[in-house]
């Protein structure tokens, strides 16, 4: 049976999904934006073999608000075990969750195993960039970052009355465009708006999007995956989004680099996924949810 519930994390209740069952636990965490329910699709085909564990990060969907830093994430993670009452379990994530999946795996040696499914800081210099010419790959990352900066001025913006429904069309546009659980992505959808004082405003809030852009900019998970004895998988995207594409030549160069951090680690095992994009959870979770189990069985 699917239990919903809101746990005690000390300074920051947080929403969680139980999708219930007798096997190994698994705790599957969401990206930056998103929120548990954009995992549903992920978690139903992990099931057979998982005791699937979902959560709203702080400061998304049904989770409190409250300070973004990598240690306050973490500790709300170990919160969930606690009151969960699981011992040692795998931990994956999509994005910012897989970055989070890193660092757990690099604190809890005694994890059975983490993946993390394309969970990449974004490139912030032209040394991530290599093959690039450095003038062209500064420029380019000026541009980028100029649409970030449009992205994190948006945040936690209020939605007029008589706009949501046009909203709600568009994403219901777009959840057919990616192939995608018309339902399920309504509900992620849903799940990052606040009703407040008569007013509709998305989460996360604009506070909360500056710093997790600030914390991605500076983490450097090569000495992360260095520093890593647990088990750890990292699934690597190979093409595009849509929008990633006005910046197709910094994006392949900042995957050359991705692979070459990974190899230079040492330890992590790796997939470059065929024909994955940032949005593998939606495009092959069938696939992912494969790659997961038989990597946690061999461990």
């Amino acid at each position: 049976m699917i239990n919903d519930r809101l746990i005690d994390a000390g300074d920051v209740p947080l929403a969680v999904r139980d999708f219930g069952g007798d096997q190994p636990p698994l705790l599957l965490l969401h990206g930056a934006g998103g929120n548990l329910a954009m995992m549903t699709t992920l978690a139903r085909a992990l099931r057979p073999n998982h005791r699937v564990i979902t959560v709203d990060l702080r400061g998304h969907g049904r989770s409190g608000e409250g300070t973004w830093t990598w240690d306050a994430a973490l500790g709300d993670l170990a919160a969930v075990c606690v009151q969960m009452e699981i011992e040692r379990p795998a931990v994956v994530g999509h994005s910012l969750g897989g970055m989070l999946a890193a660092l757990w795996g690099q604190r809890h040696p005694e994890a059975p195993g983490v993946v993390s499914l394309d969970g990449n800081p974004p490139p912030t210099g032209p040394e991530q960039l290599p093959g690039l010419d450095p003038d062209k790959a500064a420029a380019e990352l000026a541009r980028l970052h100029a649409i970030f900066d449009q992205v994190e001025a948006q945040a936690g913006q209020v939605i007029e009355a008589d706009q949501l429904a046009d909203l709600v069309e568009r994403q219901q546009s777009a959840a057919r465009d990616m192939g995608a659980n018309e339902k399920v992505w309504l509900e992620g959808f849903r799940r990052n708006l606040v009703h407040q004082d008569g007013e509709t405003s998305t989460r996360p809030s604009a506070a909360t999007t500056t710093s997790l852009r600030t914390l991605m900019n500076e983490l450097d998970l090569g000495p992360v995956y260095t520093a890593t004895s647990c088990p750890e998988l990292v699934v690597l995207a190979t093409r595009n989004l849509p929008q990633q594409e006005p910046f197709a030549e910094l994006y392949e160069a900042h995957r050359r680099f991705l692979l070459e951090q990974v190899r230079a680690a040492g330890h992590p095992r790796y997939i470059q996924l065929a024909d994955a994009s940032h949005a593998m959870v939606i495009e092959q979770p069938a696939v992912l949810a494969g790659l997961i189990t038989d990597f946690l069985r061999s461990e």
